[in-house]
């Protein structure tokens, strides 16, 4: 099995080292100070569930790389529209591309037979399609990341909690593709199991994002500050209540209470998340698809959602300020 890891991030490099540890043949994109530790040194992952190094090869021209059976994208959403040119040189007609995305993916409404928004393209996270050009949903598995990793130098990870990597067909079949990449995760140590309902997972996962990131962004607080704040803890309960609201009106059936989506959240400590460390960072913002896209979804599906809208608009001028400060400087 040949796979690519574009975007070779904190989590990228992370499965790269995993799958090449498990005997994948793999080959990791980066840039910067990065890439060159990674040619000089390999991948060194420091984890409580036990160090260990991996050298896979790793450039800044996916051309060297050539067609492979998987592409694994470490890149964040609003991305994938911009990264076509190097996509394209990774691409034969077999090609499967795993996008390890926060939030609603382009491809959610396309693969739902029968249901009426079957599909239909999210504007807010696939506009006028942008993404489907580049990444055709033939080609796309889904993937639900339950990991936490940082770069704690370059080409060193800190693997900070969480192994698995839920992964699925946006028509739910259980497809050789999909179990092929699940054995060779399983093979390096990681979890991977194939979901024939991964949107399930992706509304499970939300829940926790579609709150805590814009509200971290927007108080610069860790999650534990968070959860633990009384007002905030009751504005996350509320939002998750109208995420929970969206998801079953698009037909699914995600299954946790919200005490424990809050609670687990609390337990990760004084972690910054995503959203904050790229405002810190100076980075664009993930606002279409943790957010946007699910208001676009109760628009389409008639949720009121009022609490997920006010916080969408207060951090998408956020966004908007940010990536105008930052254009400034350059």
């Amino acid at each position: 099995m040949k796979v690519a890891v574009l975007g070779a991030g904190a989590i990228g490099a992370y499965v790269g080292a995993a799958l090449h540890r498990g005997g994948a043949e793999v080959h990791l994109v980066a840039r910067g100070a990065h890439l060159a530790a990674l040619r000089a040194n390999g991948v060194r992952v420091l984890s409580e569930r036990g160090d260990f190094a991996a050298h896979p090869h790793a450039t800044g021209d996916p051309a060297e790389i050539g067609p492979v059976d998987y592409v694994f994208l470490g890149l964040k959403a609003h991305q994938y529209a911009g990264c076509g040119e190097l996509l394209r040189p990774l691409l034969a007609d077999h090609t499967a591309v795993i996008a390890a995305q926060n939030g609603i993916p382009w491809w959610y409404f396309h693969g739902l037979s029968g249901h009426r928004l079957e599909g239909r393209s999210l504007q807010s996270v696939d506009p006028d399609g942008a993404v489907s050009r580049v990444i055709p949903v033939r080609r796309a598995i889904g993937c639900v990341v339950y990991c936490s990793t940082e770069i704690e130098s370059p080409g060193v990870i800190r693997h900070l909690e969480g192994t698995r990597f839920s992964i699925g067909e946006p028509d739910g079949s259980i497809s050789p593709r999909c179990s092929a990449f699940s054995e060779a995760m399983t093979a390096g140590g990681l979890k991977c199991p194939v979901e024939g309902a991964l949107r399930d997972d992706i509304w499970i996962k939300l829940m926790g994002n579609i709150a805590f990131n814009p509200l971290s962004a927007l108080a610069r607080a860790t999650m534990v500050q968070i959860a633990t704040h009384s007002g905030t803890r009751g504005l996350v309960a509320t939002m998750m209540e109208e995420t929970l609201e969206i998801a079953q009106a698009a037909g699914s059936k995600p299954e946790i209470s919200i005490e424990k989506r809050l609670n687990g959240a609390e337990r990760v400590g004084h972690h910054k998340t995503s959203m904050l460390q790229d405002l810190e960072a100076g980075k664009e913002l993930e606002c279409d698809a943790i957010i946007g896209a699910a208001v676009e979804i109760a628009d389409l599906t008639g949720v009121r959602a009022p609490t997920l809208r006010s916080l969408h608009a207060a951090v998408d001028l956020l966004a908007h300020t940010t990536t105008t400060a930052a254009t400034a400087r350059r």
